[in-house]
């Protein structure tokens, strides 16, 4: 069969990306769902801040204040930037290494499914009476303690999300280290595509405790388990160990393909190769091996003791080395550079000294004693956006305004996307920067409301009016990206002009199969280097013959679908006595592996798009 026929209507248009296997197709999907719960964590973010506008604010206290706070750092950690970063590699990395498509189409479908239907299950908690309580930290002191089912939402939703980003990040790998076109080796990948390649290999080994973790807690809690009853021989220490094992890796996991993405975007708009290429890589994985070594900073108030201490304090301190390194290399690609202040490059040169910013406070925080004073205070809440915000969600609106174009075919407006900058930009230090003096004035974190005249009224109010403004910012982002579908511009290639890396070689957005010829790559900047030899096109490394593609499953949906309502009954089965919630969890469990099964006995071989297709549209990248 030819999928050169296009489906119509919107009923086949759901099918499709019900459906799909194509990573292209799974981009889209990855980035609006993140771009929804991003949606959604800012609104919760934004009821803190009126709570906290004045002293002694009744709009959202007690337990509904720690439900807003708890479901904004989970929604904002797991649910938005895991996807998004996720939407942008699925979009560009394979295209990137020469490839046709993921190594494994099915799981790349599987991995998404599972993600949107683990962070539907904890959002469920809004309608069901019980959302978790504990911080997204989720420490066993508290939820353990939580008699609703708030927590519960919380492990089953991170659980089945997780299984989804570890299937991602392992086909990532795989993609990475097999599907590369010739003469694409490592040292010639772009910063993006290592970025994610690094961070996949967190996953790979961040995930299993914090996967472990949950278990342990969702049995103590479902099952009647004693891993964190104190009473009974357990410890609740034992799940902050497990859960900085995993969760500051998570902090790199989401930073690097950042730091990726301004290194593309940096060297594409200084008109210059990024310097110092080979540090660059090298300062990429020092990171993420460092980054295992420095979980308990975030434990230096519950005594280990003075030697546990001073060793995470100085491999804290010493992560930040290859951090400097590329900091001094994004420098040094803008000077001399002829530099175009596109809406990407504006967040790539202020996101420079708002990280560097981020990182002075965190090696402050990494001396155990001064911890021992800001730990407890604003003055974290402070350090910690600046590099959330500072340096991953700019590093985020960064990239989907650098690959917009490729992924829709669509420019956003410029002018737009500049406001859009400015007033994000703006409220974000309005919101924070006041928020480390709010801290060293003695603010305690993770309160729902504060006596006046202590000297926190008007940072309060400053901190609340620039979360404001992030608010607005993001409502004109989105405005640009519903108005960008009805612009009937047809985009060439390389709409900036300036691409150096492999997707700016092929139609914008495109083909289903990527490349007609697999390319051959003879450069760092494979698509700079033609062109500078005069070449309009890409060499290609084979002959023109039939694509082999793979068929489009519902599986994955099914599967996730029946995870999903196995989640609830076993939520709800009250250690068996729930007879009729216990069939839900099994008829959950039937579901999925039936949709397992189902694809482990049917032969699927896919399909071909022919030689004589392909060569009726012409042109090599077409």
């Amino acid at each position: 069969m030819s999928t050169l026929a296009q489906k119509r209507g919107v009923g086949a248009v759901i099918w499709d990306y019900l459906t799909t296997v194509d990573h292209k197709k799974i981009a889209h999907l990855y980035l609006f769902a993140g771009l929804l719960h991003f949606v959604i964590g800012g609104i919760e973010a934004l009821l803190m801040r009126i709570q906290l506008m004045y002293p002694e604010m009744n709009f959202l206290v007690g337990n509904s204040f720690n439900e807003a706070l708890t479901a904004h750092g989970t929604t904002m950690l797991f649910f938005v930037a895991m996807p998004i970063i996720f939407a942008l590699a699925n979009a560009v990395v394979p295209i990137q290494i020469g490839a046709r498509d993921v190594a494994f189409p099915f799981l790349n479908s599987l991995g998404f499914w599972l993600y949107f239907f683990g962070a539907l299950f904890f959002n469920f908690g809004w309608f069901l009476g019980g959302m978790p309580a504990a911080g997204w930290t989720n420490y066993a002191s508290l939820a353990m303690a939580d008699p609703t089912h708030g927590v519960d939402f919380y492990l089953i939703g991170l659980q089945i999300s997780g299984f989804g980003t570890l299937i991602s990040a392992i086909n990532f790998l795989a993609t990475i280290i097999t599907m590369r076109t010739a003469g694409m080796t490592f040292m010639r990948m772009p910063m993006f595509t290592w970025t994610i390649f690094v961070s996949s290999s967190l996953i790979l080994f961040a995930f299993p405790p914090l996967t472990v973790g949950i278990f342990l807690m969702m049995f103590d809690r479902l099952f009647g388990a004693k891993f964190f009853d104190i009473a009974l021989g357990g410890n609740t220490i034992l799940w902050e160990h497990l859960f900085w094992i995993f969760g500051h890796p998570e902090v790199y996991i989401l930073v690097l393909p950042a730091f990726g993405i301004f290194s593309d975007v940096i060297s594409t708009f200084s008109r210059k190769r990024i310097f110092g290429y080979t540090s660059m890589v090298f300062a990429t994985v020092l990171i993420g091996f460092l980054g295992f070594m420095v979980w308990a900073h975030h434990m230096f108030t519950t005594g280990m003791g003075a030697v546990a201490n001073s060793i995470f304090a100085v491999a804290t301190m010493t992560i930040g080395v290859p951090t400097g390194i590329k900091v001094f290399n994004w420098l040094f690609t803008m000077w001399g550079g002829n530099i175009r202040y596109t809406v990407p490059m504006l967040y790539g040169v202020w996101f420079v000294p708002t990280f560097v910013m981020g990182g002075v406070t965190g090696v402050m925080l990494a001396s155990a004693a001064q911890d021992y004073i800001y730990h407890d205070t604003y003055f974290v809440v402070a350090h910690f956006h600046y590099i959330i915000v500072g340096g991953i969600v700019l590093g985020l609106f960064a990239g989907i305004h650098f690959w917009w174009p490729k992924m829709f075919g669509k420019m956003l407006n410029e002018t737009l996307g500049k406001i859009t900058f400015w007033v994000f930009y703006i409220g974000f230090h309005l919101t924070f920067f006041i928020q480390h003096f709010l801290g060293l004035w003695g603010m305690p974190r993770r309160v729902f409301t504060y006596l006046p005249n202590q000297g926190w009224d008007t940072a309060n109010f400053v901190s609340s009016v620039g979360a404001i403004l992030m608010g607005v910012g993001v409502l004109i982002l989105v405005i640009n990206m519903v108005m960008s579908f009805f612009n009937k511009e047809k985009l060439p290639n390389d709409p900036w002009g300036d691409g150096r890396s492999l997707e700016w070689a092929i139609a914008s957005p495109p083909p289903e199969y990527n490349f007609k010829q697999l390319p051959l790559v003879r450069s760092l900047d494979p698509v700079f280097y033609e062109k500078m030899n005069g070449n309009k096109e890409l060499i290609p490394a084979e002959p023109l013959g039939d694509i082999h593609m793979p068929n489009g499953s519902i599986n994955p949906f099914i599967i996730s679908v029946g995870l999903f309502i196995a989640g609830f009954g076993f939520m709800y089965h009250d250690l068996g006595t729930n007879k009729l919630a216990l069939a839900v969890g099994i008829i959950g469990l039937v579901i999925m592996f039936g949709a397992m099964f189902t694809r482990s006995v049917k032969d699927d071989h896919g399909y071909h798009i022919h030689k004589e297709d392909l060569e009726r549209e012409g042109g090599l990248n077409a």
